[in-house]
């Protein structure tokens, strides 16, 4: 988990090569090549140390001293070549300065080079100690070190869980019904059924108990259980194999892989039979086993349970192998406090009294059995007249983790998933720490940091976003990530992680003085903090404390006001990252001249109105998210910053519902052209100077995203111009300045080839040509269009498209969904259809669409005609409808419209009434018993939040 300090200091010498400050501070150029190799030597060293780090003392040790030797040396290099950047300067009052700077920075030059000195001897010193550590380093890399502790510790506990009873389990019967189902029925072919879930779930029991059911055990012939474990050994597995398969094992010692599974082949080749692969990590581990497992049309089965979802998915479904994935879901909170309540007070009630703590503190469990039993257990052995024990158990879950022995098994089992982490991925997982517990963690700002941190690593031919994109698909395969909320059209909009797993990696992050959390008062961290994250308040921060070698400072619900400069008079003079997303702030936070090496900032929702000149001095800067602040207008000095990526300036005005003039970019004078390290660029404005700007924008070639306000028709042919050149760009948004201003886009002849969400907002003369050809399209908008002729007739053969918005689009009054059209839609939303009468659906049009919205169209008195061929349709929304259009779905009216969305689970209404948004939600579950709709008042932030 060093590995990160280590590439990034690398990095950084290469760098100062080139400038020859290292020789400058070492002196002998052969020196400073060892040091380079012996870095390197390092670097390679903690790719496989980082494995056995958690068992192996000496290891951990070291590791630990490499991390800090990393560190201290990447400050010192930081700090020269900060002195370095303060000695340049131009004309008299340069040359002035430079001289004054060079006195004064006399002592600090050889400070530095004194620790720098040190700091190589240290090196020196680890070096003898890694060679005396090379003969287990090479029995690790050769794959030969015995089962860690952890590992027998999860051994034990899979042991254990063989042997529980049916009594002692809570919520295993529909899932075990479900397996079951999989396992007997079906047809000839060999199947493989995964159960996948995180680590403690409780898949070995689940699948134990399937195995030892009676109707299994009546249809298959022949059945092997096989424990896999992280630490698996082929030949032991494939004798194990054989030894349930067959009563003699004589003969098996002395026989290779191969023959082993020639035996295993020929004892199942005619016979129906169920294996059961245990704990499988590793897709490489049903590589192994796959050959021996024949498919012989006998309905035989394999079932397997992993941590790793990619693991299931490859083994049961591909061209060797067909089958299913079962994934196992959390107890449910009644399931969870049952267990709860069996495993603290033996099957007896929990006492009223404590019936609040309990809960909290089963809460943070999140239905993970393993949790559930280990903190019962901690309970269990509480005197139930002691609340004050019982709340402490709840209130710091994780120095519970840490210290007390009765949890330390579900550390271990838990931190299995993390030890089995790629190098590249454990500081990335380790940065999750700095979120507050149950935040949810949105994707673009997490990738955004890692990026800032130097933990995602160059791969030729992907953007460092897209690398970034595959660590977090990883994480999520292995359990480490949940999804916690999804975008309409699939994409992960935010993540969160597991109460229990966040703990753990808030201890390992503050063991490795990797993150320090200031969240209560007086908490201590340490002298040389790297990464600070306050939650709360203020007054968690110690005042006066020494933070000169911060690289990153986070906020999260601070509520005080905000003055960075006197709540840190020393400053951070190293800060990499400064994220001061919703605190309360009014002013642009700080002296610029003293962040040189500031790579992300984030203003984000706070109050700042400007942006001072001094923003050009940041040189490194990767990340300026301004989104939803009160800034205008950029500098002119913001295009010297050519390493920016992601520039974020925009803030929407929320109205009940949407209307044109809600959407607000910036202003930037000069050639934006010049950034050309530019992936995501909204929202800015193009009526200054607006032809130019749209010129400038073809040289941006790497963006993905682009958002521009304020486009005039005569903006079009050049805008056309440049967009053809932008290869790479996924998402475009386009607003015209005023709502009858046309957008004139007719002049685009080769559209972006990967684009997939385009949003366009103002008037079109007809629907651009190039639309209908962008068959990666899976979100578009239109608003405001009016067109003429129906845009359908076009739209609906694009072959991805999930999610289409449609407002003021057309003039007609009757909208055509046709048969075979919108076979992937699965969000429509029709708003302001003034002239709008009858929408007819006919049968096979839209046959996965799930979410329905019609708002404003006054003209329209009835649902769509043929809405009950939608079968999919979750959720139908009307919005300010006409009254007459809402009489129809009440079951007691004459000729109403009822029975076409009884079939409907969500329907609602809503409507203005005195005091806000009155939304009626239509109970229709009930047939003709069906009491009608029931109101109640919301205001339009909430409405924001639904369709949202």
């Amino acid at each position: 988990m060093a590995d990160s300090g280590v590439c990034n200091l690398l990095d950084k010498l290469l760098a100062c090569f080139a400038e020859n400050v290292v020789q400058l501070l070492i002196g002998d150029p052969e020196d400073v090549l060892n040091l380079r190799g012996e870095l390197e030597r390092m670097r390679a060293f903690l790719k496989v140390a980082d494995a056995s780090e958690e068992s192996d003392v000496e290891f951990k040790v070291l590791v630990k001293q490499i991390r800090e030797i990393a560190h201290e040396t990447e400050d010192a290099l930081d700090e020269f070549m900060l002195l370095q950047v303060h000695d340049r300067a131009d004309g008299l009052y340069g040359a002035i300065h430079k001289f004054s700077c060079c006195i004064k920075n006399i002592k600090a030059r050889y400070r530095i080079i004194s620790e720098l000195q040190a700091i190589r001897s240290r090196i020196k010193n680890l070096c003898h100690v890694h060679g005396s550590l090379l003969p287990r380093f090479t029995r690790i890399q050769q794959g030969t070190s015995g089962s860690t502790s952890a590992e027998n510790t999860w051994q034990h506990r899979r042991g254990d869980a063989l042997l529980l009873e049916k009594t002692d389990l809570v919520g295993i019967d529909e899932p075990k019904q479900q397996l079951v189902e999989w396992l007997v029925e079906g047809d000839n072919r060999r199947e493989v059924i995964s159960v996948a879930a995180m680590g403690g779930m409780g898949k070995t029991t689940l699948a134990k108990q399937v195995y030892d059911d009676e109707e299994v055990k009546k249809h298959f012939k022949r059945r092997a259980w096989v424990t896999v474990s992280q630490s698996f050994k082929i030949e032991e597995l494939l004798k194990n194999m054989i030894r349930h398969l067959q009563t003699s094992s004589r003969g098996l010692e002395n026989m290779n892989n191969d023959r082993l599974r020639r035996i295993i082949k020929d004892l199942l080749k005619k016979s129906r039979y169920l294996v059961v692969l245990d704990d499988v990590w590793h897709l490489n581990e049903w590589d192994v086993l796959k050959y021996a497992l024949p498919d012989n049309n006998c309905g035989s089965r394999v079932m397997l349970t992993t941590r790793n979802a990619g693991v299931a998915s490859s083994t049961s479904s591909g061209v060797e192998s067909v089958g299913k994935v079962y994934n196992l879901k959390p107890l449910s909170p009644m399931e969870s406090w049952d267990l709860f309540c069996k495993k603290t007070f033996q099957g007896n009630a929990c006492p009223t009294y404590l019936k609040d703590i309990c809960q909290y503190t089963l809460r943070k469990c999140e239905g993970l059995p393993l949790a559930i039993v280990a903190i019962s257990g901690v309970l269990a052995s509480k005197d139930t007249r002691r609340i004050d024990e019982w709340d402490i158990v709840g209130r710091s879950l994780g120095a519970e983790i840490d210290g007390n022995d009765k949890l330390q098994d579900l550390k271990k089992v838990l931190s299995l998933s993390f030890n089995d982490l790629p190098y590249y991925l454990k500081d990335c997982f380790l940065y999750l720490s700095i979120f507050p517990e149950d935040h949810r963690i949105e994707q673009m700002r997490l990738i955004r940091l890692w990026i800032a941190e130097g933990l995602v690593e160059a791969k030729e031919g992907k953007a460092l976003e897209e690398v970034a994109e595959d660590y977090l698909n990883e994480l999520l395969n292995r359990g480490l990530l949940q999804v916690a909320s999804l975008t309409s059209d699939g994409r992960v909009k935010t993540y969160r992680i597991h109460d229990v797993q966040r703990e753990i990696i808030v201890s390992k992050s503050r063991d490795q003085n990797f993150t320090s959390i200031a969240k209560d008062q007086n908490v201590m961290w340490p002298d040389k903090v790297r990464r600070l994250s306050i939650h709360n308040t203020l007054q968690n921060v110690q005042e006066n404390r020494s933070v000169s070698r911060l690289r990153s400072l986070f906020m999260f619900r601070v509520v005080e006001k905000l003055n960075i400069q006197s709540l840190f008079p020393g400053g951070f003079k190293l800060l990499n990252v400064l994220d001061l997303q919703k605190s309360r702030l009014k002013r642009f936070p700080i002296d610029v001249d003293n962040l040189v090496y500031l790579k992300y900032l984030s203003l984000k929702d706070t109050e700042v109105k400007t942006i001072p000149r001094t923003i050009g001095k940041l040189q490194y800067l990767e990340t300026l998210d301004l989104k939803h602040c009160r800034v205008t207008e950029l500098p002119v000095e913001i295009l010297k910053l050519h390493r920016l990526r992601h520039l974020l300036v925009y803030h929407f005005k929320l109205e009940s519902y949407e209307v044109f003039h809600s959407r607000y970019g910036f202003k930037v004078q000069g050639n934006i052209g010049a950034l050309r390290s530019l992936q995501k660029l909204c929202f800015i404005e193009a009526n200054q100077g607006g032809g130019a700007i749209m010129v400038e924008l073809g040289k941006l070639y790497q963006l993905r995203r682009l958002g521009i306000v304020k486009l005039r028709k005569e903006d079009g042919k050049s805008l056309c111009s440049s967009l053809k050149k932008l290869s790479n760009l996924l998402a475009l948004s386009l607003t015209s300045i005023e709502e009858e201003e046309i957008l004139d886009l007719q002049h685009l002849s080769s559209p972006p080839p990967l684009i997939q969400r385009v949003y366009l907002r103002g008037r079109l003369e007809t629907l651009p040509p190039w639309i209908p050809l962008l068959h990666g399209l899976v979100r578009l908008y239109l608003k405001w269009s009016r067109l003429k002729e129906d845009p359908l007739v076009l739209l609906q053969k694009l072959p991805n498209l999930v999610h289409l918005e449609l407002l003021q689009v057309y003039e007609g009054d009757t909208l055509y969904f046709r048969k075979g059209g919108f076979n992937k839609l699965k969000v429509l939303g029709l708003d302001q259809f003034n002239k709008l009468r009858c929408v007819q659906v006919e049968v096979g049009a839209m046959p996965l669409v799930e979410k329905l919205i019609i708002q404003r169209c006054q003209l329209l008195k009835m649902v769509p005609v043929g809405i009950q061929y939608l079968t999919k349709l979750k959720v139908l929304e009307f919005f300010d409808m006409p009254v007459e259009f809402i009489q129809t779905l009440r079951p007691d009216v004459k000729d109403s419209d009822y029975w076409k969305v009884a079939h409907i689970p969500e329907v609602y209404s809503t409507n203005w009434r005195e005091g806000g948004w009155e939304v009626n939600t239509l109970d229709l579950c009930d047939g003709e018993n069906s009491p009608g709709p029931s109101a109640t008042t919301t205001t339009s932030h909430d409405l924001e939040s639904r369709w949202k």
